[in-house]
C-alpha cells in the first residue's frame, strides 16, 4: 500500500469534518452527555466509526504516516493501543512497510501473558497509535508498558484530542511526545463554520476545556 504525503498543516480541520460527517463526534454544548465517570460533556466521540468509512480511515492513515516520516524518521514500529488505536495501526505499518505490534492494558491472564502482542526486540523505536486522548492516562499505559519491555518510545499519536491540560501535563512527565492529527479546538471551529453551532455555543464549549468537572454542574 503507497503512502502519500498530506498537509498536516491543514489536516485538523478536514479530519474535524470527516469526524462530523460520519457521526464520530457530535456537540451538544446545552443537552450534554454524561459520560461513565459522570462528568458532563458537550461532546460525544467515537472514533471506532472511523474503521467504517475508508475514504476517512485512509486521510487518517495517511495522516499518520506523513507525521511519522516528519516527526520519527527512525520509526522501526508501530504499536496500536487496545482497542482503538489498534486497526490504524495496522493500516499505517502496510502503508510504511513496518512491523505493528498492539498493546492491551493489561496482560493476558493464560498462555504467555503477552501485554505487548508481536514480535519486538530491546530497543527497537516504536511509535504508538491511539484514536482519542482524553486524559491520557490509558495511552501512557501502554507507553510505559512497550518502554519497560525495552524498547524505546518515540511517542504516542492519536486521531483527536480533548485538550485537557491534565493529558499534556501527563505526556511530559512521563517524558513521552504527543502529536495528534486534529484537536477540540479544530473541531470547534469548523462546527461553527458549518453552521452546526452557533457563535453563543463557543464560549460555553471551551469552558468545558478547561473545566470540564464543573460543566454542567
Amino acid at each position: 500500500m503507497s503512502t502519500n504525503p498530506v498537509n498536516l498543516e491543514q489536516l485538523p480541520d478536514t479530519i474535524a469534518g470527516h469526524l462530523l460527517d460520519i457521526g464520530a463526534v457530535s456537540l451538544r454544548p446545552h443537552e450534554p452527555f454524561t459520560w461513565t465517570s459522570g462528568i458532563k460533556s458537550p461532546i460525544y466521540c467515537d472514533n471506532r466509526l472511523t474503521m467504517s468509512y475508508p475514504k476517512v480511515r485512509n486521510t487518517i492513515a495517511e495522516g499518520f504516516a506523513t507525521l511519522i516520516r516528519r516527526q520519527f524518521p527512525d520509526c522501526e514500529a508501530v504499536a496500536g493501543i487496545a482497542t482503538g488505536g489498534i486497526p490504524h495501526a495496522a493500516w499505517v505499518a502496510e502503508k510504511l512497510n513496518l512491523p505493528m505490534l498492539y498493546v492491551r492494558d493489561k496482560a493476558k491472564g493464560h498462555g504467555k501473558t503477552n501485554q505487548i502482542e508481536g514480535h519486538f526486540k530491546p530497543g527497537q523505536k516504536v511509535v504508538l497509535i491511539e484514536d482519542l486522548i482524553s486524559t491520557g492516562g490509558s495511552s501512557l499505559k501502554a507507553a510505559v508498558a512497550v518502554r519497560d519491555a525495552g524498547c524505546a518510545v518515540q511517542g504516542v499519536i492519536a486521531i483527536f484530542t480533548y485538550q485537557f491540560d491534565q493529558a499534556a501535563e501527563a505526556f511530559d512527565a512521563e517524558n513521552v511526545p504527543l502529536s495528534t492529527l486534529s484537536n477540540y479546538s479544530a473541531l470547534i471551529q469548523t462546527a461553527l463554520a458549518r453552521g452546526t453551532i452557533r457563535n453563543e455555543d463557543v464560549e460555553l464549549l471551551q469552558s468545558w476545556r478547561s473545566d470540564p468537572r464543573s460543566f454542567g454542574v
